[in-house]
């Protein structure tokens, strides 16, 4: 049910609630979900805060309406994850590839040393470092920093395992509109390089990538750390 004592809009959380439905199936894709009217009757809440919840959904694509019917859930196309490397959660999955991720430093906000490419350097920043597997084999490191504003109050999400575009669009209702990247042959030393079980002396493929918001620049900046002695990676960004 919806918290009214809760600093998340009710109609965000109603847009939650009806969008967990969705993934678990209880909304299958072309089902009619409830009217607006039956939502405001269920929930507690007036009709205009409905029609908020459902209107996010349908900017989304999330939901159609249609005029006469009623509101359905849409068919989901396939998109690539713009959170990943050709090689990450989604873009793994769509190869029919199961890549397993671990948290390696859990996301909180944080100070953040002087370097010259990181747009979040010598300020603060949401930061969260993860190391991804397949088949028990190490074969890339994400460290992901998150603008301080834009994502206040990530901390409060569980992101194991999960997609960070995912969770981004659904719990902040964000999408990076452009990005860009850069990539360069590195080594890894210390701790990093026994997580990727690689030697000081491995070149490892370094992506730097920044994503841009409609409402800020440099939303997201990630410094992704792949093995490539068993994967080819390559990258597709939509729209770009």
């Amino acid at each position: 049910m919806l918290n009214p004592e809760s600093p998340v809009p009710l109609y965000h959380q109603l847009a939650d609630i009806l969008l967990e439905k969705i993934r678990s199936g209880e909304y299958p894709a072309g089902a009619r979900i409830q009217s607006e009217h039956d939502l405001a009757q269920t929930y507690g809440i007036g009709r205009p805060t409905a029609r908020q919840a459902t209107d996010l959904l349908v900017r989304k694509n999330i939901l159609v309406r249609k005029r006469g019917a009623g509101t359905f859930v849409m068919d989901q196309r396939k998109e690539v994850d713009l959170f990943s490397l050709g090689g990450t959660i989604s873009s793994f999955r769509e190869k029919g590839i199961m890549l397993q991720t671990s948290i390696v430093h859990g996301i909180q906000l944080a100070d953040i040393s002087e370097d010259m490419e990181n747009p979040f350097s010598g300020g603060k920043a949401y930061f969260l470092s993860r190391l991804g597997r397949v088949s028990e084999n190490p074969v890339l490191i994400e460290d992901i920093f998150f603008h301080p504003t834009l994502f206040t109050g990530i901390e409060r999400f569980d992101l194991e395992g999960r997609s960070l575009s995912q969770v981004v669009a659904e719990k902040f209702y964000l999408k990076p509109v452009r990005g860009n990247q850069n990539f360069r042959i590195g080594f890894l030393a210390g701790d990093r390089a026994g997580l990727l079980n690689v030697s000081k002396k491995t070149p490892i493929l370094v992506v730097k990538r920044f994503l841009h918001f409609s409402q800020i620049e440099n939303g997201i900046y990630a410094e992704i750390y792949c093995r490539t002695d068993q994967f080819v990676f390559s990258q597709t960004i939509g729209g770009m």
